[in-house]
């Protein structure tokens, strides 16, 4: 069926898979900045408020440079920043179609509260509350689905970061050089590419017709969120997500009881690059719960770097969900219940 062209238009009517197809010319991104200047006051703090996919890129920031950001750096996924938010914190705005109540409603707080504050969208109130209030901001391409359009929210968001002297420019160049080596990845897992050869196609006839579990380390666990919002928005299926070691806290024993036979596909995201005790996690969760759950798939993240990683895995997590979306039977592209729930919201 995954290697029929006329099967995969029929149910890819909006042309998901081109899109995603061409994710790796998202990094060259050049995100320009508007209302760029600032008062070079001394930033203690960074808060992103967005949800879903707008507050991924920042959550794969996160994990990308935890180990040279001095400063603490939080995502909110909710309507308020936290008390501490001031005059030296910066907010970063994060909402692709520009009108998330919630992340309207912290923008307006932070105004409120004098902080540097800095916009991410394609349109909508943000734009226009950035343009009236000359707040720096970055104008996203237009006409994406959110989950499609992480990487164009990362290259904006580092590029905010750097306007703000919190990274080096560099940071921004180095997503911009990896657009050759993610073109030659994922080019073999594109429509055209059989199944015998396609990494995609295979990973979607595991995980078709049951719920999909995900799993992260300490770095991958953006990516492991990635995937559960893809599988939900793309492929129309419920998944679910966690993190090791938590998981060994918690979760873990929760697969021990019910029937054996459980309807579910575990996906292990691994990184090499991860501590070695969540590597050997991994391998023991999955060994002692054997008979207790399905026996995890190990996804081994591609890349020398953990930039390189988290892009290659993000963009697999999209192929993947499309196929899954067409073996189901549903277009992958629109969201029409997220859509009517926030008309009815409103």
């Amino acid at each position: 069926m995954l290697d029929d062209i006329n099967v995969l238009r029929q149910y890819d009517p909006s042309g998901a898979l081109s899109i995603v197809s061409d994710q790796y010319n998202q990094v060259k991104f050049e995100a320009k900045i508007v209302n760029g200047n600032h008062d070079n006051r001394p930033i203690t703090n960074i808060v992103v408020t967005g949800m879903g996919g707008s507050a991924l890129a920042a959550l794969l920031v996160k994990s990308w440079l935890k180990p040279e950001l001095n400063i603490p750096f939080e995502v909110i996924r909710s309507y308020d920043l936290p008390a501490y938010v001031g005059q030296n914190t910066l907010v970063i705005a994060s909402s692709y179609s520009g009108n998330t109540e919630e992340t309207v409603n912290c923008l307006k707080q932070a105004e409120s509260k004098y902080a540097q504050i800095a916009v991410i969208a394609s349109g909508g109130h943000l734009v226009g509350m950035a343009e009236n209030n000359q707040i720096a901001h970055v104008v996203l391409p237009g006409n994406f689905q959110p989950r499609m359009a992480v990487i164009y929210n990362l290259c904006a968001l580092v590029a905010l970061l750097a306007n703000f002297g919190i990274v080096s420019h560099d940071k921004f160049d180095e997503i911009a050089n990896k657009s050759d080596w993610l073109q030659k990845e994922s080019a073999v897992w594109g429509p055209e590419s059989n199944t015998e050869n396609n990494y995609a196609k295979q990973l979607a006839l595991k995980a078709v017709g049951k719920t999909a579990v995900f799993y992260g380390g300490t770095l991958t666990a953006p990516v492991a969120y990635k995937w559960k919002i893809s599988w939900n928005e793309n492929a129309k299926n419920v998944a679910f997500w966690n993190e090791i070691p938590e998981f060994n806290h918690n979760e873990f024993i929760g697969w021990t009881s019910h029937p054996v036979e459980k309807p579910f596909a575990i996906f292990d995201i691994v990184s090499n690059l991860e501590h070695p005790q969540i590597l050997k996690r991994f391998e023991i969760s999955d060994r002692l719960l054997s008979g207790q759950r399905p026996k995890s798939t190990v996804i081994n993240l591609a890349g020398n770097t953990i930039i390189e990683q988290l892009l290659w895995g993000s963009i697999l997590a999209d192929f993947v969900s499309v196929y899954v979306a067409i073996l189901n039977g549903v277009n992958p592209t629109p969201v029409d219940l997220i859509e009517k729930f926030k008309i009815e919201l409103a």
